[in-house]
């Protein structure tokens, strides 16, 4: 039986069978609804509320996130309420997708420019009957003079080159993949072929569009990974390619759709025509690897965790479905392990020069998926530590992606605690309606720094503090946010489940680099590196004040933004560091850290935050 759905305030209706869940239903309209926790119903945040009753009973996932109000007052989470007749669904705006802040990196990438392509320009005989050469034997030979033998040529290159040779009257561009294989031609003199360079995200993408005859970046541009919709982190994603009988085929359909928008995006910022996009290096975490390629991920999730093919792949751009020139190719940075990716090959090949050295250096890339490096004395050690997405706001009450209405920075006043606030769009009057990750950090460092948490994480409900309150459940929670001053008509807070979710992230990351820092036999980091778009917004104060990472001078915290873009650009232009980043990737030592007892203790102990030394110790709390 078909039922109508009609969601408000946008009055879209959408038709459904009987028992189909309305997050389902909003993503057939084409309402895209937060789900981070991929639909598990674990995160509460597709809020929307019912106006009758023809629906499925309440969950326990739904009583566990919801208020005894909320229920009163109708809501339920989309992914759980299962329709059982017309409805008429209220959403809130706080329960759609915002468009997320993404930065990609544009800082200029040093090293040598030697590109997989070369580009030959050739001057032909013309056949006559005295020399009825076919064209190919033609090129063949003429590509033999200079020195270039036993090339093949791609099929759909082969049937250009007899238009290419005569409209450019024998005079042809040949472009060259590895000294091997001629990929594209060309009437006359070519000036110019491209290349492109992708970081794919859990969240965001990142792309580059660089002029392989000069070295240029020429267009960049980002977007959200539209995967997000079935799933916030990787863990989900393995799930529905798991449990969903095209599961697969649909995160394929909408990666690659997302990369092909991007490289279109670029290209038409550059007047770049796609047959002249000939290249691509593209990282990503394994499990975004496996289904990019379309290549079952189901053996991630599962113990020991197994990728399917770890080293370095050249396939056919339109083996894959990418939007380049005909015989264009991909490569695909290898993977070290199974949760340790391209992605972190290529920081590795950006920070190349601190491997030898006597210092030793932490990298950390921050996201859903913590990965963490311990480089120096020749070594490379890599860890993968699972931190969830509490830092992008996943598993916030409040919590929210850096979009329009996030804090996205605070300050708490000793005295009498008054909370000032940074928020994305502020200069444009935009309230807050959440907090973001690099605000989640500031507001525990700062809840550390005026005494309103004890090392434990528990608020301390000794000093009395009008922020200070019991939520509905009667657990403690610290209001940042007024209802009058927010943008959604209600307090923005912080609780006690905010601040364990943090706890338990921030003690992966910090363990984690213990862990490495016992198997190099160091004891302490003498310089630390933080990579990715997340890690660029947060304060490196306020990261050593919650124990994101082991104690190092302030000044030997470095922010290097998109460390894995770079990478990807430095591939781009230079073949040989394509061989490099598959010599880093054999020499790197993967701890495995869910298995190690010393990381369990290790774990345990970081979940205290470390002693604050100023107002925190004037109160007595440490």
């Amino acid at each position: 039986m078909a039922h109508t759905i009609i969601f408000q305030p946008d009055g879209a209706r959408a038709q459904c069978a009987d028992g189909d869940t309305l997050l389902t239903v909003s993503g057939g309209a084409g309402i895209e609804l937060e789900t981070p926790c991929g639909g598990a119903g674990n995160c509460g945040k597709c809020l929307v509320r019912v106006e009758n009753q023809a629906m499925s009973a309440i969950t326990e996932p739904e009583r566990e996130s919801l208020s005894t109000e909320e229920i009163a007052m109708g809501f339920r989470l989309a992914c759980q309420c299962r329709a059982h007749g017309d409805m008429t669904v209220f959403i809130p705006e706080t329960s759609r997708q915002s468009r997320q802040i993404i930065v990609s990196d544009g800082r200029a990438v040093s090293g040598r420019l030697k590109p997989g392509l070369a580009c030959l320009i050739l001057k032909l005989d013309k056949p006559s009957l005295n020399d009825p050469r076919d064209d190919w034997q033609r090129l063949s030979e003429a590509l033999a003079a200079r020195d270039f033998y036993n090339i093949k040529i791609d099929y759909t290159a082969l049937r250009q080159l007899p238009g290419a040779l005569r409209a450019g009257a024998w005079t042809i561009s040949v472009v060259l993949w590895q000294a091997r294989e001629i990929i594209a031609v060309f009437p006359g003199e070519k000036e110019k072929i491209y290349g492109a360079a992708i970081d794919i995200g859990t969240t965001t993408l990142a792309g580059f569009l660089g002029d392989l005859t000069a070295g240029e970046i020429v267009a960049q541009a980002a977007a959200a990974n539209s995967q997000v919709r079935f799933g916030d982190d990787v863990i989900s994603r393995v799930s529905h390619c798991m449990m969903e009988d095209d599961g697969l085929e649909r995160l394929n359909r909408a990666i690659i759709g997302d990369v092909n928008q991007l490289l279109e995006r670029m290209r038409a910022k550059a007047g770049v025509d796609k047959g002249d996009v000939l290249d691509m290096t593209v990282v990503f975490n394994t499990v975004m690897h496996h289904i990019f390629l379309g290549i079952r991920p189901d053996w991630l999730g599962r113990a020991p965790f197994t990728a399917a093919v770890r080293g370095p792949l050249n396939i056919k751009a339109r083996d894959v479905g990418l939007a380049l020139a005909t015989g264009a190719y991909l490569h695909c940075l290898p993977i070290e392990a199974g949760f340790v990716g391209a992605d972190n090959v290529a920081v590795l090949l950006t920070q190349r020069a601190a491997i030898d050295d006597e210092q030793t250096t932490l990298v950390i890339d921050i996201g859903t998926n913590g990965e963490i490096n311990l480089i120096g004395n020749g070594r490379v050690l890599a860890a993968s530590c699972a931190t969830g997405p509490a830092f992008e706001g996943a598993q916030i009450k409040h919590g929210m992606r850096a979009a329009p209405g996030a804090i996205e920075h605070l300050t708490i006043d000793p005295e009498q605690f008054a909370v000032t606030l940074a928020t994305i769009g502020r200069e444009n009057g935009v309230k807050a309606r959440g907090i973001c990750g690099s605000g989640i950090i500031d507001a525990v460092a700062e809840l550390r720094k005026v005494g309103l948490l004890l090392a434990d994480g528990r608020f301390n409900k000794e000093i009395d503090c009008p922020r200070l309150r019991l939520d509905e459940k009667g657990k403690y929670e610290f209001v940042l946010v007024w209802a009058t001053e927010s943008a959604t008509g209600h307090d923005i807070a912080l609780t006690q489940k905010d601040i364990r979710a943090i706890q338990l992230a921030k003690a992966a990351l910090y363990a984690g680099a213990r862990l490495l820092l016992r198997r190099m036999k160091r004891e302490t980091i003498d310089r630390v590196i933080l990579a990715g778009a997340f890690g660029s917004y947060i304060r490196v104060e306020s990261a050593l004040a919650i124990g994101l990472f082991p104690d190092c001078p302030v000044e030997q915290v470095e922010v290097v933004g998109n460390a894995a873009g770079v990478g990807a650009r430095i591939a781009l232009f230079d073949v040989d560091m394509r061989r490099e980043a598959a010599r880093l990737a054999a020499m790197a030592e993967f701890v495995e850290t869910a298995t190690d007892p010393d990381f369990q203790n290790a774990f345990a102990s970081a979940m205290y935050f470390p002693p604050w030394p100023e107002a925190g110790a004037a109160r007595g709390i440490l």
